[in-house]
């Protein structure tokens, strides 16, 4: 099975700074457009940087699950209007604590938040399989997120269809209805069999649907993928073995492939159809455990390598990923599964993969007994992750934790982690190519606000559009175009800002007083431009 990204042997000793040189940002200065768009295709250097600069480059985001009513929507029976107030209201929240990605489950049971072709309205809309909430959630759930800059990642569950055994209470035209053999139940819950390639394509197919007709900016497994075991129970899929099974005389090793012909067709059909939007999953903490295999990690917990059957290492050093985001949801110093010990451990596996690792963080936890009593657990996480330089990020399970036990906890986070803006992480193997620098009008103020409207510069054929745009703020005489380096400091970025369908935007920032702006435009892989004009709004009268 071939990759589908170029692996990237990453240096992370230091803060890479797509920098120009000194000749080339003088030319900055003067060049006319087409100059100044093959400038920003910026050198690479090294950047010094202090161990008190936080990241400039991070993930930082929330699922915010459908199952269940865990999220959003909250509860069954909701106004269409109510759905929305309290999406928004979420996305708010989201974006006041540091926030750059949300993670929306719209595929929770093989239904969807979508008028799709493939599969019914979700129940836990409505409260009724295929009832039409009278809006498009997703449409809606995108574009209000892009208008406060968060990146929008499609959250799916493949093959779970239902959360109880009976058939008969799936909509009528369900195609596991349809399909009766396509399924399995266990557990009192019905799945799509992964060992039915006819079920595996479908699947596809229905999740396929939302990337190609809607603006995601990333497709999301969680960690379901084979059904989690019921004590002295086996998987009912002993005729889809012998059917399906030819070449392989282990069963598990079979399940495993299924679920890898999975994960590589997905991630093909996604980069295939957009390359720029991310795939990722969020596996279970623990591959497996050193006593089993001596490429384990050194814990004693559940093996997701052999009791679910997702071999998520062989994801990452197969390329198939652009991110992983497992699911550490144990304290530090827990000893059956701590958690420093499995920071490193997936370090260690996606080093030299570019793939980006971005830690499950267990806010839902937050005021449980034991280490989890202490709101600073959290934070410690972060404060633990900050001596991984190969950790890119975090992402909270869940938004209704971050508004409820874990309130204090995220303040304590927003306090010493997220008190400026990061952009998000960038894939190193893409090249240098970047937007041309932007044109940044006369700043205005109002309010005791900076208003700066945006557009896109001009540049030469090819260069990519602008996606969003960073505002940066210095005081004196601090020029970016004169020393690079500056960008590399996330505390000097007064701003984010998406674009909009012409690369346009209006950037509101606080007044603090006299200061200059320059401004940055980022395409949809997150390559940087070099910075705009300088922007220095005039003198208040008052």
């Amino acid at each position: 099975m071939a990759n589908h990204r170029r692996p990237a042997s990453t240096t992370r000793t230091a803060v890479a700074c797509t920098a120009l040189t000194t000749a080339l940002t003088a030319s900055l200065l003067h060049a006319p457009p087409a100059a100044a768009a093959e400038d920003s295709r910026r050198a690479p250097s090294v950047c010094e940087t202090s161990a008190q600069t936080p990241p400039k480059r991070q993930m930082r985001g929330e699922w915010i699950a459908g199952v269940h009513n865990i999220d959003w929507p909250s509860r069954q029976g909701m106004t269409a209007q109510e759905q929305r107030d309290e999406l928004t209201g979420l996305y708010d929240e989201a974006r006041a604590n540091g926030l750059n990605a949300v993670f929306v489950q719209i595929r929770p049971t093989a239904d969807a938040f979508w008028p799709s072709p493939h599969e019914p309205w979700s129940r836990w809309l409505t409260g009724e399989q295929g009832g039409d909430p009278g809006y498009d959630p997703l449409e809606f759930a995108v574009e209000q997120a892009h208008a406060r800059n968060l990146e929008f990642h499609g959250w799916f569950n493949p093959y779970r269809v239902a959360l109880h055994d009976d058939l008969d209470r799936l909509a009528a035209d369900h195609p596991a209805r349809r399909n009766p053999d396509w399924v399995f139940e266990y557990g009192g819950r019905l799945y799509y069999d992964p060992g039915v390639p006819e079920a595996r394509a479908f699947v596809i197919e229905a999740m396929m649907h939302a990337v190609d007709n809607y603006d995601l900016d990333g497709v999301h497994f969680d960690d379901y993928f084979y059904p989690y075991p019921v004590s002295g129970v086996p998987v009912p899929d002993q005729d889809t073995f012998a059917e399906h099974g030819a070449g392989f005389e282990d069963i598990a090793n079979w399940r495993r492939h299924n679920v890898d012909l999975l994960v590589e067709g997905m991630s093909r059909a996604v980069h295939e159809a957009k390359p720029h939007v991310r795939f990722g999953v969020s596996p279970f903490g623990i591959w497996r455990n050193a006593s089993s295999d001596p490429d384990g990690s050194a814990t004693r917990g559940f093996e997701s390598y052999d009791r679910i059957y997702a071999d998520s290492r062989r994801w990452v050093r197969q390329g198939w990923l652009d991110y992983v985001n497992p699911q550490i949801y144990w304290e530090i110093g827990l000893d059956v599964a701590d958690y420093a010990e499995l920071v490193g451990w997936w370090e260690r596996v996606t080093a030299g993969t570019g793939t980006h690792l971005y830690i499950g963080q267990a806010a839902y936890k937050v005021g449980d007994e034991g280490a989890w009593s202490d709101p600073g657990e959290l934070s410690a996480h972060l404060n633990l992750n900050r001596d991984h330089p190969g950790v890119d990020g975090d992402v909270f399970f869940s938004a209704t934790s971050l508004r409820t036990n874990a309130a204090k906890a995220m303040e304590t986070v927003v306090e010493e982690h997220y008190g400026h803006p990061a952009l998000m992480p960038l894939d190193e193997d893409l090249g240098d190519a970047a937007p041309a620098p932007p044109v940044a009008e006369a700043a205005v103020r109002a309010g005791g606000n900076v208003l700066i409207p945006v557009s896109p510069g001009e540049g030469a054929p090819g260069l990519p559009a602008p996606a969003s745009y960073a505002v940066y703020a210095f005081e004196g005489d601090l020029d970016p175009r004169e020393d690079p380096c500056l960008l590399e400091d996330p505390r000097s970025i007064a701003a984010t800002v998406r674009a909009d369908a012409y690369g346009r935007a209006a950037v509101t920032v606080p007044d603090p007083g006299e200061r200059t702006y320059y401004v940055t435009a980022l395409d949809r892989f997150h390559r940087e431009s070099a910075p705009s004009a300088p922007v220095r709004p005039a003198r208040s009268d008052s």
